[in-house]
C-alpha cells in the first residue's frame, strides 16, 4: 500500500470522521425533533395532516424517537437499536408522506426524489446497526 493511500486511510478512518459520518446520518432526525418541539403546535398539525390520532400521542412519541435514537446512535450507546429504530421510522414515514405513484406530475417527481433518498438512510441505517453487531473480532478481520 502506498503511503499517500496509508496517510489517506489513516485520516478517513479517524474517530472523528466517524462521528461526523453519523452527526451527518442522524442531522435531520436532530433537526425534525428539535423542530417539532419547539414547534409543539406544527408538530401537532403534521400528526394531523397525516391521519395520526391521537396527535399529542405521535408527536411526542416522534420527538423522543428523533432525538433518543439519534443521541444513541452518536453516543454508542445501542447504537445498533437506535439505528434500527431510526430505520424502521424512517420506512413507515416514507411510506406514510413519499406516496408517488398516487400523485400527477409535477409533484411526483419531488415525491420520488424523497422516496428513494429516504430509502438510501434507511440502507446507511442498517449498514451502522451491521457493523455495530458485528463480533468485534470479524471487525478486525476485515479492516472495519
Amino acid at each position: 500500500m502506498s503511503t499517500s493511500v496509508q496517510r489517506l486511510r489513516g485520516v478517513f478512518l479517524a474517530p472523528a470522521v466517524r462521528w461526523i459520518a453519523l452527526l451527518g446520518l442522524c442531522a435531520a432526525y436532530i433537526q425534525g425533533g428539535l423542530t417539532k418541539a419547539f414547534d409543539f403546535p406544527g408538530a401537532l398539525a403534521e400528526m394531523t395532516h397525516f391521519g395520526l390520532s391521537p396527535a399529542v400521542f405521535f408527536a411526542v412519541l416522534v420527538i423522543v424517537l428523533e432525538i433518543v435514537a439519534s443521541l444513541m446512535i452518536l453516543s454508542g450507546r445501542l447504537r445498533w437499536l437506535g439505528a434500527l429504530a431510526l430505520a424502521a421510522f424512517t420506512l413507515g414515514a416514507t411510506f406514510m408522506a413519499n406516496r408517488f405513484w398516487e400523485m400527477a406530475p409535477p409533484e411526483r417527481f419531488g415525491a420520488t426524489n424523497s422516496f428513494f433518498e429516504h430509502l438510501g438512510l434507511i440502507g446507511g441505517f442498517l449498514l451502522v446497526a451491521w457493523h455495530d453487531l458485528q463480533p468485534k473480532d470479524h471487525a478486525s478481520e476485515t479492516g472495519a
